[in-house]
């Protein structure tokens, strides 16, 4: 992928949720907001960023998903790539049900950047497309299509849309992709297919986990591909054709119900890879959803389970985004009670908090460091490494409103404490639902929101030319 550790929803491979470079610190804030489409919707709902610093960003409105390159900090659209619609967008249209298109995570937005910058992404017709990017002789950019592969052979794809009202075969939409290793793009689909494209051959391979769902994405290092279904979780390698193979897997306790705050009855997490040996998710425990921390190494021998940890409160404990993953902490946030943004009528029914839970130094188990009370209902948050702030998107109840007010908050990763709170607007169209925060290399910070996308940074040489200027008249 590419080597600026931006290039996932999740950063990286490892779904860190980790950049290395400093955000914001709360001087001065700047604020720029761009809607990601002049249609309804413009959801900007993954953002990364390039070698080159440019933003990518997949941005959906009901005419469907785009790709779109803005410039840093002003969020000029430089580029953009119309991808096809998804079915479920049109389903949504004919059963006048949003939540059919909320609980989709198909179409492209578990993206990746290549180390040549290029957007590699599977789109709604079973097709896994790269888009490269070039400057035209007049110096304005475009993408392109660099390679396109065909799965329908291996996913199938009878799904209700425009042209096909009344399908009869199945439908199984790919969800995520990511690289290997050894040069192979791995994929999964919502109904428990994972596979392997071989991009210079063609060839591709799959196996499926029947009566299984996968509605995140997956993690990779050099040993495997650590999948996570609604019901266990998988080490995958292949085998010496190519096709997908387990070395291990480890089931949860799925509970007896979704929650809200949930896609489906299963763990709400895409799994994070610590260091090069743990890996941790949570389960869908009907009282309370556990933290799951497990030994990753394909050829350890024993119990690989070293903690179960309870999250939150009873009965108002939920998560739907990957965890941060630093050295030994794992840092949580509590999404019970969020829907969406088109859903969520009441904000008193979620409860909020943010945990940060340490895997022992012996792997004799986990210890809670510290609890906030502060509410982050959907956003996939990102540790600074470099300033040591966790960033977050929070939400304040208006006295006289039914609108509630949104802010990048950012917590000290040490102690839990709040540092500080930046307001970026009222109403749904500053609704986080689900989208990343992103840092760029100069400091900025990027949030998807449900209308397009906010950039925020410092400036504090506007606010030391204010204090000069003042002593000057004084």
């Amino acid at each position: 992928m590419a080597s600026a550790g931006k290039s996932t929803i999740h950063g990286d491979g490892f779904n860190s949720d980790v950049h290395l470079i400093s955000g914001p610190l709360g001087i001065n804030p700047q604020i720029q907001t761009r809607d990601g489409s002049n249609m309804p919707g413009g959801m900007c709902a993954t953002v990364t960023i390039t070698t080159k610093d440019q933003l990518i960003a997949l941005c959906a409105s009901i005419a469907g998903f785009e790709i779109h390159m803005l410039q840093p900090r002003s969020l000029e659209l430089l580029a953009r790539y119309k991808l096809p619609n998804r079915p479920s967008s049109f389903q949504a249209l004919v059963k006048r049900d949003p939540t059919i298109v909320m609980t989709d995570t198909s179409g492209g937005a578990y993206y990746y950047l290549d180390d040549q910058d290029r957007v590699v992404l599977a789109d709604s017709t079973q097709r896994i497309l790269r888009l490269a990017n070039r400057q035209t002789e007049s110096g304005e950019w475009e993408f392109y299509l660099d390679g396109s592969w065909d799965l329908s052979q291996e996913v199938p794809n009878d799904c209700m849309n425009w042209n096909n009202w009344f399908p009869e075969g199945e439908c199984d939409p790919i969800t995520a992709v990511l690289p290997d290793h050894k040069g192979l793009i791995w994929w999964v689909t919502r109904y428990g297919r994972v596979g392997t494209l071989n991009p210079e051959t063609g060839s591709v391979k799959s196996t499926q986990f029947k009566g299984e769902e996968i509605q995140n994405s997956f993690a990779m290092d050099e040993n495997a591909a650590y999948i996570v279904t609604d019901h266990a979780t998988y080490a995958m390698n292949t085998d010496a054709r190519g096709k997908p193979t387990v070395l291990w897997q480890e089931a949860y306790d799925r509970g007896s119900a979704r929650k809200v705050g949930s896609i489906n009855q299963g763990s709400g997490t895409t799994p994070t890879l610590l260091g090069d040996r743990y890996i941790t998710v949570t389960d869908n425990a009907d009282e309370r959803i556990n933290l799951l921390v497990y030994r990753r190494q394909p050829d350890f021998n024993g119990q690989r389970l070293i903690c179960t940890v309870p999250l939150f409160e009873s009965q108002q404990s939920a998560t739907e985004n990957s965890m941060v993953g630093w050295g030994r902490s794992i840092i949580i946030e509590n999404n019970f009670g969020y829907s969406s943004a088109v859903q969520q009528k009441k904000w008193d029914v979620i409860p909020g908090g943010i945990t940060r839970i340490d895997i022992r130094k012996d792997e004799s188990g986990c210890d809670v460091v510290w609890n906030s009370s502060e509410k982050a209902p959907s956003v996939v948050p990102k540790l600074s490494a470099d300033n040591g702030l966790v960033y977050f998107y929070t939400f304040e109840q208006q006295k006289n409103a039914e609108d509630v007010a949104w802010y990048l908050m950012a917590l000290d990763a040490e102690t839990g404490e709040t540092i500080f709170k930046i307001r970026t607007g009222a109403g749904m169209e500053f609704d986080n639902n689900w989208a990343p925060i992103t840092i760029g290399s100069d400091g900025t910070a990027y949030v998807g929101t449900i209308k397009g996308i906010i950039a925020i940074w410092d400036n504090p040489t506007a606010l030391r030319q204010s204090a000069e200027s003042k002593e000057n008249q004084g």
